[in-house]
């Protein structure tokens, strides 16, 4: 049996622009995905197997024809033709990857709702075992812009940028000395990437994002050279002022105007997670969101720092 593993991701600046070629801060996050594969050839059944685990429980599982990658039976149709799909481009990529009595299982660390890359680990992942390059399976399948699957294997925050539609990763020094003033909340509802990206392009047909594309990267290059939480909330304001201009849509601090501090969207606007900075400690943070009716919160070195 072979393993494999992938990090989950944050977006902390840069979102939709980095399609645009905007210098992206990111970070790899500790909870991920693993992936289990076994050759079972012996036992008679040709069928390829898959089952994919959330969090203490079964959320999809599928049986899929050896030669022909087809389903054969689910529990989850949709979910099973998406993986269809996204086999088939793993073996397009590498004609010998699949064979008969193949066993997949995959882990995930975090609900998949949460979109902290529940596409990316898989994408990944099988990568990883098919020794195929991952952006182009993630361009095959899923689209986007590359970020999340340069960090599946970071080890430290990344700056990711698109020079010539090609990516380009390198690490990025962010160690922030007020990180216990920073916490990430979900919102409570995911998010569709591919939906996201279709509707920002369409926007930028009418819309010249050059200027806003420069103001992100110097802003992400800023990040890890400030050293004070108040200049941090000023970066952060900045930040959501350009997309908000940039999308037309109001930032996510309009929601929550008594909060004390900044809130910054991660990746896609209006769901997923969003990033709070404050001076308020830990449990004052977390009581605010909750009688807001959002109760996943984490601290900031919750999701990012060491297994």
């Amino acid at each position: 049996m072979n393993t494999y593993t992938a990090n989950g991701k944050l977006l902390l600046t840069g979102e939709y622009l980095v399609l645009k070629g905007a210098l992206a801060l990111a970070i790899p996050v500790r909870l991920g995905q693993t992936m289990l594969v076994r050759h079972c050839e012996e036992h008679g059944d040709m069928a390829i197997q898959w089952h994919a685990y959330k969090p203490d429980v079964l959320w999809f599982s599928a049986v899929l024809n050896p030669d022909t990658l087809e389903i054969i039976e689910s529990d989850d149709q949709p979910k099973a033709e998406k993986l269809s799909q996204i086999l088939k481009a793993v073996r397009e990529l590498n004609p010998k990857a699949f064979g008969p009595g193949l066993r997949l299982e995959t882990h995930l660390d975090f609900d998949p709702e949460w979109g902290l890359g529940s596409s990316s680990t898989l994408i990944a992942n099988l990568a990883q075992w098919a020794g195929v390059n991952p952006y182009k399976l993630l361009k095959m399948t899923f689209g986007g812009s590359g970020y999340d699957i340069a960090c599946a294997t970071a080890q430290s925050p990344v700056f990711y940028q698109l020079e010539y539609d090609e990516p380009q990763v390198r690490p990025a020094a962010f160690d922030p000395s007020f990180a216990d003033h920073l916490f990430f909340v979900y919102q409570g509802k995911k998010q569709r990437s591919s939906k996201e990206v279709k509707s920002f392009n369409e926007r930028m047909l009418d819309y010249d994002c050059r200027d806003d594309v420069e103001a992100i990267s110097e802003i992400s290059l800023a990040l890890p050279n400030i050293t004070t939480i108040d200049d941090f909330l000023r970066f952060m304001d900045i930040h959501e002022d350009i997309l908000a201009h940039c999308l037309d849509r109001n930032p996510v601090k309009s929601h929550f105007p008594d909060f004390e501090g900044s809130l910054k969207s991660l990746g896609a606007w209006g769901g997923d997670f969003l990033l709070a900075a404050t001076k308020w400690p830990f449990e004052q943070a977390k009581a605010y969101f909750h009688s807001k009716g959002l109760d996943t919160i984490f601290k900031y070195h919750e999701l990012y720092g060491s297994k």
